[in-house]
C-alpha cells in the first residue's frame, strides 16, 4: 500500500500537499460544466478577466477567471448585470489553496433579473422626481453634529473621521454602526437614517462604505432605503465610494461623494484655508480702507490749499468794495423814500385841515346848537326864545332866539 493509499490517522496524517493533491484530482474529475447565472462582478486586469456569477435564485456565488486567450474569443460586450450562460471547469490551486472557474465559453442570455429590477426601479424613482437637482438640500456651511452612518471599525468610518477632524477639529460626530451588506443591511441603514434625521442636533447626514462589488451595493438601492433618504429633513450624503455602480442612494442622496474621504472633505471646510480666507479679507479691507482715508486726506488738503479757506477775510476783502455801494445806494433809496413820504403827509394833512370844521370856524362862521345837542339846520327850528348853543373858532357863547326884526318901510 502507497502512502497515497494509506488513510488518514491521528498517527498518520496526511501531508498538506497529499491533501491539496487529492482534492484536485477530485476536482479534476468534474470536468467541464455548463453553468448559469448572473455576472456581478467584472474586472479586466494584464488582459485577464476576474469576476463573480451569482445564481439566479439563490443567494450562492462563484468566482470565475478569464485567461486572456479565451477572452479574445467572448463577446466585446459582456459585462456587470449580464445573465450569461458559460462552460467553466474547476480549477483548485494547490499553491494557494483556492477554487476558481475557468472560462472557456460564455453567451448571453438576457438582461440579468436583478438588474432589471433595478432598472425599473431607477426608472420609477425617476418619473417620482426623486432624482431632481431641484429638490436637493444645500448642505450647511459649517455643521455643529454631523450624522455618520457607517460598519463598525470600518475603514470608511477611520477616513471620515480622520479627515473631517483635520479640517475642522472641532466638529462633532454622532456615529451610528450598522451592516453594510447583507439581509440585515437595508433594516438598519434604514432604522439609522431615521434616528438621525429625527435629531435636531445633527446637520447632516453620511452614508459611507468604503466601496464594494455590485452584488455587496445592492443594499444601497434598495426601495425603501432609498424612499427613507429622499424623505429626510436633514440633508443627506451618499459615500459609497464605487465610481463604476451607482446605487440609488447616489440619486436621492443631496449630495454624492466619491469616497468616504470624498464626503468629509466636502461636508467640513477646511480650518486652514476659512482662517486665509479670513486674513485675505481683512487685508483687502484695510487696503480699501488706507486707500479711502488717503483720498479724503488729499481732498482736504485741496480744500484747505483754496484762497476762501487759506485767508479767512478773503471773502469779506474781496467784496467790501461791493458791499459799500449796496450800503451807499441803501441810504440814499431809503432818504429818498423818506421824503417823498414827508411830502404827501404834508398834502394829506393841507387836505385834512382844508376840511376840517375848525377851519370853517377860523373864517368866522358858528354851529348852533339846540338843546339836544343837533344841529341848527333850518329857520323853522328856530322857534323864538329857543337857548342856542354858539360854538365858535376860539371857544362857545350862549344865545336864544329873538324874533326878526321887521323890515324898515321903504321911502316913498
Amino acid at each position: 500500500m502507497t502512502m497515497t493509499d494509506a488513510p488518514s490517522t491521528v498517527d498518520a496524517p496526511w501531508p498538506v500537499a497529499l491533501l491539496s493533491t487529492k482534492i484536485k484530482g477530485w476536482i479534476d474529475r468534474l470536468g467541464s460544466v455548463w453553468v448559469e447565472g448572473e455576472i456581478t462582478q467584472w474586472g479586466a486586469s494584464g488582459g485577464n478577466v476576474y469576476g463573480k456569477l451569482k445564481d439566479l435564485e439563490a443567494d450562492v456565488t462563484v468566482g470565475f477567471t478569464v485567461w486572456s486567450s479565451v477572452r479574445a474569443k467572448l463577446p466585446d460586450d459582456l459585462k456587470q448585470g449580464d445573465h450569461v450562460i458559460a462552460l467553466v471547469k474547476p480549477n483548485y490551486w494547490l499553491k494557494g489553496g483556492t477554487l476558481t472557474m475557468q472560462v472557456f465559453e460564455m453567451r448571453h442570455v438576457g438582461l440579468g433579473d436583478l438588474l432589471e429590477r433595478l432598472e425599473r426601479l431607477r426608472r420609477l424613482l425617476a418619473s417620482e422626481g426623486l432624482f431632481d437637482p431641484d429638490r436637493k438640500r444645500r448642505l450647511p456651511f459649517l455643521p455643529h453634529c454631523i450624522g455618520l452612518i457607517t460598519g463598525k471599525d470600518s475603514d470608511a468610518e477611520k477616513d471620515v473621521l480622520r479627515n473631517a477632524q483635520l479640517r475642522w477639529p472641532a466638529v462633532a460626530f454622532r456615529v451610528v454602526h450598522t451592516a453594510v451588506q447583507g439581509d440585515r443591511a437595508c433594516g438598519e441603514v434604514t432604522s439609522a437614517l431615521k434616528l438621525l434625521d429625527a435629531d435636531p442636533e445633527v446637520d447632516v447626514i453620511i452614508v459611507a462604505r468604503g466601496g464594494g462589488d455590485f452584488q455587496n451595493l445592492l443594499v444601497f438601492s434598495d426601495e425603501t432605503l432609498v424612499r427613507t433618504a429622499a424623505a429626510c429633513l436633514t440633508p443627506v450624503v451618499s459615500a459609497i465610494g464605487h465610481e463604476a455602480d451607482r446605487p440609488l442612494l447616489d440619486e436621492v442622496a443631496d449630495l454624492r461623494a466619491s469616497t468616504p474621504t470624498d464626503a468629509a472633505k466636502r461636508v467640513v471646510p477646511d480650518v486652514a484655508e476659512e482662517l486665509n480666507r479670513v486674513q485675505q479679507a481683512r487685508a483687502r479691507i484695510g487696503n480699501r480702507m488706507t486707500g479711502l482715508i488717503g483720498s479724503e486726506i488729499d481732498r482736504l488738503e485741496q480744500l484747505r490749499s483754496r484762497p476762501v479757506l487759506a485767508s479767512a477775510t478773503w471773502v469779506v476783502d474781496s467784496r467790501a468794495e461791493e458791499l459799500g455801494r449796496y450800503v451807499a445806494r441803501s441810504a440814499e433809496l431809503v432818504g429818498r423814500l423818506i421824503e417823498r413820504s414827508q411830502a404827501s403827509v404834508t398834502e394829506l394833512r393841507s387836505q385834512l385841515r382844508a376840511l376840517s370844521p375848525q377851519r370853517t370856524l377860523d373864517r368866522g362862521y358858528a354851529i348852533a346848537q339846540l338843546p339836544g345837542g343837533g344841529i341848527l339846520r333850518s329857520e323853522k327850528d328856530a322857534v323864538v326864545g329857543t337857548p342856542l348853543l354858539l360854538t365858535l373858532a376860539d371857544g362857545a357863547a350862549h344865545a336864544t332866539v329873538a324874533p326878526a326884526p321887521t323890515a324898515a318901510p321903504k321911502a316913498g
